[in-house]
């Protein structure tokens, strides 16, 4: 026990000293420039090329990528001191009350004392080198009803202003709704920019800016593939996710149409450097629950750098049940045997395995990417399997099902797809 202590004690040691090596605040500014805008780090133009989490770190280095994005502080000191041992930045969540998990924006006490309580986390972390932007709350528009939440939001602005000179704040917004960005417009002057968070839509960003007659800049602090609520669905309600090869080229078609070329725009967050469940294992992630990279990492590098990794992710046409896609609504007979087809190839010819999954499909469902579990796995069913095909045999339970594909090359790289089916009994 006086070991751990020790080691505890000189663990907290150590990473002060580190953190103070980075206790230098460099200051962050938004200047215009000719028809747009420019982000200045230190007096010197800095584009954000960065991803949502703090997984990692070393492989977003790799890749190109200068930033990481948190949704809260709570880790706050120790996501600084990772960013900055790695020479990325940090735009720094601060946890605020939503609407739909019951905050009362009503309540004037409440909101005084969240105020008070972000004045004691600016305070925190404001001196720290790796900080670059304050982001106010996550989508707090979403299923929100009482516009005093951005009174508040302003109240909070104003308050980073005078505690911390040297970083703007912003609030990251669900979609681009021309009546929210109105409200923030009126309610919210202390605002220094704007942040959005958009998946299938992302390429009319621009447009959508425009429109809603937001003249400042802005940033994306969320975005990725189609999302599970823009895309296809059976009649079962099951969403239809993209494979990762699909999903690689729209990551890269709508970042060129958008993000790359919008004088306005002075970065994004790329959602999610890690891993999570929702709607599924692999929908947002761009790594696997084992920490492989799927073929939208090698995109992500080739924004940023403009070239490719050496050696690339499996490339994942389509996977078929009984000959149709996802989009078929696959329908299958209780016990009885299917077969399932993989279209996949890899750009150095690296020997692939695969890995098959049968689960349940999720009914641990929410909203604005709020916590879900993962359905269990169920054994058994799968047989005769390789990286080409696989022979499935349909659960005796009537319900919603989905089949998993993942397949490896060897070099931490996957690609993945999935398949949703309903069996009837």
């Amino acid at each position: 026990m006086r070991l751990l202590s020790r080691l505890f004690a000189i663990g907290i040691a150590v990473s002060g000293i580190c953190f103070a090596a980075s206790a230098k605040p460099i200051k962050v500014t938004i200047v215009k420039k000719g028809d747009g805008y420019t982000l200045l780090r230190g007096g010197k133009p800095y584009f954000i090329k960065g991803a949502g989490g703090s997984s990692y770190l070393d492989k977003l280095v790799e890749c190109g990528g200068n930033s990481i994005r948190t949704w809260n502080s709570n880790i706050g000191a120790l996501n600084l001191k990772e960013a900055y041992q790695r020479g990325l930045t940090v735009t720094m969540g601060l946890s605020v009350g939503i609407e739909r998990h019951g905050f009362n924006y009503d309540d004037t006490a409440a909101v005084h004392a969240q105020l008070e309580t972000l004045r004691k986390e600016v305070r925190k972390y404001r001196d720290s080198s790796a900080l670059l932007i304050w982001d106010i709350g996550n989508e707090l528009n979403l299923n929100y009803k009482n516009p005093k939440v951005w009174d508040a939001v302003n109240g909070i602005a104003k308050m980073i202003h005078e505690e911390d000179p040297n970083h703007p704040a912003t609030t990251s917004l669900a979609g681009v709704n021309p009546k929210v960005v109105a409200e923030i417009i009126a309610r919210c002057p202390d605002l220094d920019l704007l942040a959005v968070q958009v998946y299938g839509g992302l390429a009319k960003v621009p447009q959508q800016i425009r429109e809603a007659k937001w003249t400042k800049a802005y940033i994306v602090t969320e975005w990725g593939p189609t999302g599970h609520w823009e895309g296809p669905q059976t009649p079962w309600k099951a969403s239809v996710e993209e494979t990762s090869t699909e999903k690689a080229a729209v990551y890269k078609s709508r970042y060129e149409a958008s993000i790359k070329v919008d004088k306005n725009c002075l970065g994004s967050y790329v959602f999610l450097w890690g891993q999570k469940q929702e709607r599924t294992p692999t929908w947002y992630g761009l790594f696997t629950e084992n920490g492989e990279t799927s073929e939208v990492v090698d995109v992500m590098q080739y924004l940023w750098t403009g070239s490719y990794p050496k050696n690339r992710a499996p490339h994942l046409d389509s996977l078929l049940l009984e000959n149709k896609r996802g989009t078929n609504s696959v329908y299958l007979q209780a016990g009885k045997a299917y077969q399932a087809e993989a279209f996949v190839h890899d750009p150095e010819n690296d020997k692939l395995t695969a890995r098959w999954e049968l689960l349940p499909e999720s009914t641990d469902l929410k909203t604005g990417g709020d916590h879900e579990s993962r359905p269990e796995p169920i054994a058994g069913l799968i047989g005769d399997a390789n990286t080409e095909h696989a022979i499935i045999k349909a659960p005796e339970k009537e319900g919603a099902y989905r089949l998993f594909l993942y397949v490896m090359d060897g070099h931490n790289h996957v690609a993945t797809a999935n398949i949703p089916f309903y069996v009837k009994p």
